[in-house]
């Protein structure tokens, strides 16, 4: 396991959420069952991709410097 990758798009810290979520959800009388936990997990998982994306487009478009 040589490659490295953005913490955003890491299935394990998105699944340590998605159990936070959920452990609360209980807590407050709702329960999601394992499917919801996969299709939210991966719904997160997209989205932090896409947010990613945003920000390194804005990123180089606002940049002061070029790339060298």
């Amino acid at each position: 396991m040589d490659e490295t990758k953005p913490w955003y798009q890491s299935r394990t810290i998105w699944g340590g959420v998605v159990a936070l979520i959920a452990a609360s959800a209980g807590y407050f009388g709702y329960d999601l069952d394992p499917g919801a936990h996969e299709a939210l997990t991966n719904a997160l998982i997209s989205g932090a991709g896409a947010v990613g994306a945003v920000v390194a487009i804005y990123g180089r478009l606002a940049a002061k410097s070029t790339i060298g």
